[in-house]
C-alpha cells in the first residue's frame, strides 16, 4: 500500500465515519411521518425488505462471500467449492438468525407476557362466566353472555385490543433490534474495504464511501422505523440506527490494524452470514409485518421493488468507484 501520511489516515477516517453515520439520515425520515399513519410504516418495511433481499442475494452472497471463498480456496479439480462454502455460510447465518429470533423475542417479549397473561379481573371473569373462556368472535357478532354484562364485554374488548396492540410494539421492537444487528455485522467488513480504498486511493476512496453512505440511508430507516413505532421515542430509534453504523468505522479501525493479515477466507465466511441473516429478516419479519398494516397488499409489493431499484442505484456507483479505482489512466503522472 506504501507509505501513509497522518492526513491520509485522517481523510480515510473521515469517509469510513460519514459512510457509516449515514444511517442516522435514514432514521431521521421516520420522523418526518405521522406515528399512526400504516401505510409509511408498510411502505418504508417494503423498502427495507427490497433493499435487505438485492443486497444480499446480488453483491454480499455473489459478489463478496463467493468471490473472496473463491481467493482463498479455489480449486483447479472442484470448481465448485467457493460456491458450495459460501452457500453453507448463508444457511448458517439463516440458522443462527433463527437463534437469535428466539432469544429476542424471549428478552422483548418478557415484559409483554407480564402485561398479556392475564388481564386486570380476569379468574373473577372466567367464574362469572362459569369458566367458559370468550370467544372473539362473541365480541364481533355483538352477543350477549346471560353471565357477563355489557359493560364487562366492552371491558374485555378494550383490554384486548391493548393486548394486541402491545404485541405488535413487541414485534417491532424485535424488527428493529435483529435488524440493527444484522446491519451491524454487514457495515464492520464494508468500514474496512472503504477504509483500505480510501487510504490506496482518495477519489476512489470518496466514490465507494459515498456510495456505501447512499445505501445505508435505507439501512438506518430499517432499523429506525420499527423501533419509532414500537417505543414512540425518536431517541431510541435514532440511537439504535446510530448504533447499526458506529460498526463501519470501528471495522475501519480495527480491520485495518487487526484483520487485514487473516486473509479474504474471513470476509468470506462473514458475508455468506450476514446475507443468510439479512434475508431471514426481510422473509420473516420485515415483510409479514409490512402486510399486517397493509393486508390488501396495496402498497408492501410496489414498496419491496422499489427498494430494490434503490439498492441497485447505489451498487451501481460501487461499481463506478471499483472502476475508477483500477483504471490505469487514473495513475498516470
Amino acid at each position: 500500500m506504501g507509505l501513509q501520511t497522518d492526513t491520509d489516515v485522517a481523510v480515510a477516517f473521515a469517509l469510513v465515519v460519514g459512510a457509516g453515520l449515514a444511517t442516522t439520515i435514514g432514521a431521521s425520515f421516520a420522523f418526518c411521518a405521522k406515528l399512526a399513519d400504516s401505510r409509511f410504516l408498510a411502505c418504508s418495511l417494503g423498502v427495507s425488505a427490497g433493499v435487505m433481499l438485492y443486497v444480499s442475494f446480488v453483491e454480499i452472497f455473489v459478489t463478496k462471500s463467493i468471490d473472496d471463498f473463491e481467493a482463498e480456496v479455489h480449486d483447479p479439480n472442484d470448481l465448485g467449492k467457493p460456491a458450495r462454502y459460501a452457500t453453507l455460510c448463508f444457511f448458517g447465518g439463516i440458522v443462527i438468525t433463527g437463534l437469535l429470533d428466539k432469544a429476542v423475542h424471549t428478552m422483548v417479549g418478557t415484559s409483554l407476557d407480564k402485561k398479556t397473561s392475564t388481564f386486570p379481573g380476569d379468574s373473577a371473569h372466567q367464574e362469572t362466566m362459569g369458566r367458559r373462556p370468550m370467544m372473539a368472535k362473541d365480541l364481533e357478532r355483538g352477543q350477549e353472555s346471560t353471565s357477563i354484562s355489557d359493560d364487562e364485554t366492552k371491558g374485555i374488548g378494550h383490554l384486548k385490543k391493548i393486548a394486541e396492540i402491545d404485541e405488535r410494539h413487541a414485534q417491532l421492537q424485535k424488527l428493529g433490534l435483529l435488524s440493527g444487528l444484522a446491519i451491524a455485522l454487514h457495515n464492520f467488513p464494508e468500514g474496512l474495504a472503504t477504509f483500505v480504498s480510501a487510504l490506496a486511493d482518495k477519489t476512489s476512496g470518496a466514490g465507494i464511501a459515498l456510495a456505501i453512505a447512499i445505501h445505508n440511508i435505507p439501512e438506518g430507516i430499517v432499523v429506525a422505523v420499527p423501533v419509532y413505532y414500537a417505543t414512540k421515542s425518536r431517541a431510541k430509534a435514532f440511537f439504535w440506527a446510530f448504533m447499526s453504523g458506529v460498526s463501519e468505522p470501528i471495522g475501519g479501525v480495527l480491520g485495518w490494524v487487526v484483520l487485514s493479515n487473516m486473509g479474504s477466507i474471513i470476509y468470506a465466511v462473514m458475508f455468506g452470514v450476514v446475507a443468510g441473516m439479512m434475508v431471514y429478516i426481510s422473509f420473516k419479519d420485515l415483510i409479514p409485518t409490512a402486510l399486517r398494516f397493509d393486508e390488501g397488499d396495496k402498497y408492501v409489493s410496489k414498496s419491496i421493488f422499489a427498494g430494490m431499484a434503490i439498492m441497485a442505484v447505489s451498487l451501481l456507483l460501487f461499481a463506478i468507484g471499483d472502476k475508477e479505482e483500477v483504471d490505469p489512466g487514473a495513475v498516470n503522472l
